[in-house]
């Protein structure tokens, strides 16, 4: 049976383009299309579509209020697209604090070589998400405040900082009633910084990760996530609004500090040198033929050279295999590898391609990775 699409635009140019994208690939099909959030709305209560492909700007109801509206009374799996603006990431940010699953340009060769390409990633995207469960958004009881700010510590909109749950956390905190988990036993090893590779679905289980992470925290992070240039300069600026810790994107030369997370930026692969306490930044443009910008493997393979047997590192949420060589390697070093388990990923690719070759020595859901981190790198 066809994966059944409903395609929201105001444009009707840009609807036409999306359909015929989706219907050129049989496991999917265009049940409908909407040309605002409000028309959209009407159509999913009545449609079910299995998946929703929505553009933030819009009349009438915008696609960010839309996606809230969808999350509260149909929970469906929504593609986000995306302007690659400041103002764009900001707002598809914001649409992925309200629901959405992923986001992808407007502009389809800003993410491929050629049409052929971008077709096939349109496609893809839409197939990744599509059997993902995907529960309705609860307000939060008690949530947690940040120390840096008023806002809660769970994932909150910047547009009026209502308290919003993710529907992946939702889902978690679901199987969690049904079998609670045991506590976790850290190992006793010694770690100098903590590395996180993550991909589609990224964003909201990094938010969900980093907001929990005490202040003082002993060592450096750092995080890799699959984003566009633009996009990542916003995206770290709201971790480290939301966060107790200090987020920064990462430049080239800087000094890794304990109570830290620097985040790598699109467009550029970020290496670790083993220089000072716990190592020294660089930034580079990278060789072309890498497929991802930043890539998790670079960055990962530039920690077991400099870093050895040190580092905690994990694989979060994502499609494809990218960062599996890289743990790979500080495995073999020594390091210890933790991978993001399927029922809590928006795409159990990544993690999935860790896990198959033997290299995560734990797998745990989304919300168990904070107290987990916490625990395994102590007070040392």
């Amino acid at each position: 049976m066809a994966i059944k699409v409903l395609v929201v635009d105001d444009s009707s140019f840009f609807r036409r383009r999306v359909s015929e994208i989706i219907n050129a690939d049989p496991s999917l099909e265009v049940i409908d299309t909407a040309k605002n959030g409000q028309e959209a709305i009407e159509m999913v209560g009545r449609l079910k579509p299995d998946v929703i492909t929505m553009d933030i700007e819009m009349p009438v109801m915008d696609g960010i209020t839309a996606v809230k509206q969808i999350m509260a009374k149909h929970p469906t799996p929504v593609l986000m697209f995306s302007s690659l603006t400041h103002e764009g990431a900001k707002a598809t940010l914001d649409a992925l604090e309200a629901g959405a699953l992923d986001f992808i340009p407007k502009k389809f060769e800003d993410i491929a070589r050629d049409r052929e390409e971008a077709v096939s990633l349109l496609q893809q995207r839409v197939k990744a998400i599509a059997r993902r469960r995907v529960m309705a958004r609860r307000t939060p009881v008690s949530p947690l405040t940040s120390a840096r700010s008023s806002r809660p510590s769970t994932l909150t909109s910047s547009r009026g900082c209502t308290p919003l749950k993710s529907p992946i956390a939702n889902a978690a905190q679901d199987a969690d009633k049904l079998a609670p988990r045991a506590k976790f036993k850290p190992s006793g090893k010694r770690y100098k910084l903590v590395a996180i590779g993550t991909s589609t679905g990224g964003p909201v289980a990094l938010q969900t990760i980093l907001t929990q992470i005490p202040a003082g925290f002993s060592k450096p992070i750092l995080l890799i996530q699959h984003m566009p240039a633009t996009f990542t300069a916003a995206f770290a600026q709201r971790l480290n609004s939301l966060s107790r810790i200090n987020v920064k994107q990462a430049e080239d030369g800087d000094e890794l500090r304990p109570g830290w997370a620097y985040l790598a930026p699109g467009g550029k692969q970020m290496l670790v040198e083993g220089r000072g306490q716990y190592g020294r930044l660089r930034v580079i443009d990278g060789n072309d033929k890498v497929n991802y910008k930043p890539c998790v493997d670079i960055t990962f393979a530039s920690l077991a050279k400099s870093h050895q047997s040190n580092v905690l590192a994990m694989i979060l949420t994502g499609m494809g295999a990218d960062g599996r060589d890289g743990c790979r390697l500080l495995k073999e070093q020594g390091s210890t590898i933790w991978a993001q388990d399927e029922a809590s990923c928006v795409v159990y690719g990544m993690p999935q391609a860790v896990a198959s070759a033997g290299l995560a020595s734990q797998q745990m859901p989304l919300d168990s990775f904070s107290e987990a981190i916490v625990a395994e790198i102590g007070n040392g």
